[in-house]
């Protein structure tokens, strides 16, 4: 997993760096002398959003300005380490209100990240001399965590590897793990999940972390793990399964935002559901027109073997909401349906709970991490109509990210508190900050709102 880049404790040959918005500067330019103001003019330097500005001394390089767009925006920070040279060591210039050199160390810890697995990048980021707090450096570990694992192809990243990641997390922090694998899902009664994983040459499985002490506030994490999503049967077109080593995107968030809670020792008691399987074509693969049983009793007709990610969680969904926890977060790339409602920025936010939904709303715009509710709208669970069992899996192309949540939400308990993200977990393309790739989004917002819930 990637390191922590970008930042050091040696600030012998450090730069001045000072860090301002556009309104800022035009004060700060006015007070420098003739000749710098020429150098600044010259390069049409005016502190705008994303800009960096190199300041020459006698003996060569002298400090530099970075300009900043919103400046409660950790992205507005992310430009800098790799617009600044390779090699160089920069300090703060001007005092920053805490809140702020918290934002620019965020957004430095992720802007310096490049995914090296297999391939060098091409130069290092830009090192600021900062000590972050423990906090910081736990939210930048968990969101590189998230984007490493989503980016890792299937080879890499299946069914063991995502198991491999839970024992990692469970053995740095305490937790218990229990991992259900193969036929043992049908002895121990998670149907759903076997059907889905069968075909695939790597046994599908239920990864089950525990952490934390009983009597405090017991919180369930539940992702989507379906480490390589052909399509099934109902195979995709070579574009749609082209990054769909992407589709455990939900898993990796659930890992990621558990390991975070155990470094920051969140008072909670935590439990982790990740079932893991790849959806893969062979002679045991399930079939459209099939009625697969389930943990809760329900019988669901396969309607399309490409909406397999509800199913698995189905099971799941269920055995969380048997452990009786105060909430239930799940979390899953779940529908194209929600990205061409929302975008890919913006995850959709679905809550059987107003006052949940609108703690992580808020959490989502405190921190720039947002989130959009989207309705539970019952009506349609029409869609969801079978002749023959209890539900279908999948229906009419109306609507898709909001029947996608009325299934799951079928799946858990009466009064249980719960909230469904349907996250893209990825960037289709380069910004500061957010190369093209795997992505966490919402993981800061999910982490705020638990410490205002629970801290």
């Amino acid at each position: 997993m990637s390191q922590i880049n970008g930042f050091t404790s040696e600030t012998r040959n450090a730069l001045p760096l000072h860090v301002m918005t556009r309104e800022q500067y035009a004060g700060w330019r006015a007070q420098q002398s003739d000749a710098l103001g020429a150098w600044l003019d010259a390069q049409r330097f005016n502190g705008s959003g994303g800009s960096v500005v190199l300041l020459p001394g006698e003996h060569g390089l002298a400090g530099a300005i970075v300009g900043v767009g919103d400046p409660g925006d950790v992205y507005s920070y992310a430009h800098a380490p790799f617009a600044l040279p390779e090699g160089t060591v920069w300090t703060l210039a001007d005092a920053l209100a805490p809140e702020i050199e918290t934002l620019l160390q965020l957004g430095w810890g992720l802007g310096s990240y490049r995914f090296a697995r297999y391939r060098k990048p091409n130069r290092a980021p830009a090192q600021l001399a900062a000590t972050p707090s423990a906090e910081v450096r736990d939210v930048i570990a968990a969101s590189l965590r998230v984007r490493d694992w989503v980016n890792t192809p299937t080879e890499d990243m299946g069914p063991q590897q995502l198991e491999d990641a839970a024992r990692e997390l469970a053995t740095a922090h305490g937790a218990q793990i229990e991992v259900i694998t193969g036929d043992a899902l049908l002895e121990q009664n998670f149907p759903s999940i076997h059907a889905v994983g069968r075909a695939s040459h790597r046994a599908p499985r239920l990864i089950v972390l525990r952490w934390g002490n009983p009597g405090q506030p017991h919180v369930a994490l539940v992702g989507k793990g379906v480490c390589f999503d052909t399509g099934g049967l109902d195979i995709k077109p070579g574009d749609g399964m082209r990054n769909m080593k992407k589709d455990m995107g939900g898993a990796a968030h659930a890992l990621g935002l558990a390991g975070l809670i155990m470094a920051q020792q969140l008072p909670v008691q935590l439990t982790l559901l990740i079932p893991a399987v790849e959806n893969a074509i062979g002679p045991d693969a399930f079939r459209p027109g099939e009625v697969i049983a389930t943990r809760k009793g329900l019988s669901i007709e396969i309607d399309n073997t490409d909406a397999e990610g509800r199913v698995i969680l189905a099971d799941a969904l269920t055995y969380a909401s048997e452990q009786q926890p105060e909430i239930v977060l799940d979390f899953a790339t779940l529908t194209g349906a929600a990205r061409i409602a929302l975008g890919p920025d913006l995850p959709a936010l679905f809550s059987n709970d107003d006052t949940l939904a609108q703690q992580w709303l808020q959490a989502g715009e405190s921190v720039r991490d947002p989130v959009w509710r989207m309705p539970l709208w019952r009506p349609y669970l029409r869609y969801l109509h079978s002749n023959i069992a209890d539900l279908a899996n999948a229906g009419s192309r109306m609507a898709g990210s909001v029947t996608a949540a009325l299934y799951l939400e079928r799946f858990i308990a009466e009064g249980q508190t719960w909230a469904h993200l349907d996250v893209y977990a990825w960037n289709d393309g380069e910004r500061p900050g957010r190369p093209a790739g795997g992505e966490a989004l919402a993981l800061r917002s999910a982490w705020a709102m638990l410490k205002t819930r629970y801290a």
